[in-house]
């Protein structure tokens, strides 16, 4: 019987996550690096964790729908339950519940982790990404959430985007809760169901929104849809009844804004329908929204959660942080035409002339990396048009061509494959020479 012809694998990656070719790679860095070197600035240290969690972790604080419909879960040969982190919050607040009493407080931690959740892949979502954590703990007052915003907006500078570029949403919990519960006398699950409507505002017409609100909310629809169709925050501070105006969350909201606008970010405006979807938000939220037509969308977003420790038996500890995703970052790089020329790791190309060079490049080559530089050798065999020809397809700006001249004088022709110039230099002058010009530009 003739045997069945092995079925082939295909090349495509699985649905919802990324291959990172070197070109990839190289913008992704670039990300991490921009990001790391912002939140140091501010005096934050890294820290790491695994992928895998206990899926306890997450039904504790957003319930067995998002476990079971939107996390990777699987059982593990122990019979345990376990979940690819969707998020890093939960992850901290463990880390720090677990060794509470070995910190001097206020921590200022952050982390790049690989995040997981099975939805519909969509422009800004993937099931796999990159995010930015950063989260400081052990800090009461407004200068947490000041110095977050603070980095969030050191982050887009750094990036090369202006102010004008995006806008920085802020509302606080503590005003929504207050206007559901108490201004409107709405039963704690009716209150949850409008935040969660509130919260997806965006995605739905006015109508629709309207419409949901109604059928939660009835006859009181119509107070609430004014005050959440405020243009500013003055507009719905004039909207709410006498006393609500000296409540704490519009106070600390309007401390905010007159802070960070003393310390120049004034592209900060209030948002009444900003809520942020997990219900471990205790006050103040804040959101970057890109207001580019190309990419009008919300880019990264954090706030205060000071409960979130709890669910592990500690006494609370005060909490703000933001999550700042690579797909959405580089999305609006893209949009703003920000993403980084890629450049190679490889500073220098030896093109061998003859195969019984080979020996004398390679130690021409080891004695040019322990001088601080990044050489490749070719042993294509090629003639040595083509091995030029591949180190300018790839990108790689200088090029020396070994053979019996340079074996025997030890003096090699420097090529500029950019400029198309050539410098004759000793052994001990090449890294000086490359290094001096700044080969990585």
């Amino acid at each position: 019987m003739e045997k069945k012809a092995d079925k082939k694998i295909g090349t495509e990656s699985y649905k919802g996550v990324r291959d990172f070719y070197p070109q990839d790679m190289f913008v992704q860095n670039y990300i991490f690096g921009v990001m790391r070197k912002a939140v140091e600035s501010f005096g934050y240290g890294e820290y790491g964790a695994s992928i895998l969690e206990p899926a306890d972790l997450y039904r504790a604080k957003t319930g067995d729908e998002i476990v079971n419909e939107q996390t990777y879960s699987f059982k593990d040969r122990g019979d345990r339950e376990v979940t690819l982190r969707p998020e890093m919050t939960p992850t901290v607040a463990r880390m720090v519940a677990a060794k509470k009493r070995e910190f001097s407080f206020p921590l200022r931690w952050y982390s790049i982790p690989n995040l997981f959740r099975y939805e519909q892949p969509q422009k800004g979502r993937l099931r796999e990404h990159w995010q930015l954590n950063a989260d400081i703990f052990g800090v009461e007052s407004i200068e947490a959430e000041i110095e977050m915003i603070s980095i969030a907006h050191a982050i887009m500078k750094a990036f090369g985007l202006k102010d004008s570029d995006y806008e920085i949403r802020v509302n606080d919990r503590k005003i929504m809760n207050y206007i559901l519960e108490d201004f409107l006398s709405l039963s704690p699950s009716e209150s949850h169901n409008v935040s969660k409507i509130i919260d997806k505002k965006d995605k739905m017409s006015r109508e629709d929104f309207a419409e949901k609100i109604s059928s939660v909310v009835s006859e009181k629809s119509d107070n609430l849809l004014t005050l959440l169709h405020s243009k500013n925050l003055e507009e719905f501070i004039n909207l709410l009844p006498e006393k609500a105006r000296a409540h704490k969350g519009v106070l600390e909201i309007k401390e905010l804004m007159k802070k960070l606008a003393g310390f120049g970010i004034k592209n900060v405006v209030f948002s009444p329908t900003l809520m942020r979807g997990f219900d471990y938000y205790t006050g103040i939220v804040f959101e970057i929204f890109d207001t580019n037509p190309e990419n009008r969308r919300a880019i990264f977003g954090g706030g205060r959660y000071d409960d979130l420790l709890s669910i592990f038996g500690a006494e609370k500890i005060p909490a703000v942080g933001f999550g700042m995703g690579d797909v959405t970052t580089r999305d609006v790089l893209q949009t703003y035409d920000l993403l980084p020329k890629y450049k190679p790791a490889t500073e220098l190309y030896l093109c061998v002339l003859d195969e019984k060079y080979r020996n004398y490049a390679n130690k021409l080559a080891q004695s040019l990396r322990e001088d601080g530089l990044n050489v490749a050798i070719d042993f294509s065999g090629k003639k040595v048009g083509d091995q030029i020809k591949y180190a300018d397809k790839n990108l790689i700006p200088f090029v020396i061509c070994v053979g019996e001249n340079e074996a025997k004088n030890e003096e090699f022709k420097v090529k500029n494959l950019k400029s198309g110039e050539e410098k004759v230099l000793n052994i001990k002058e090449i890294a000086q020479f490359l290094l001096g010009n700044s080969v990585s530009k």
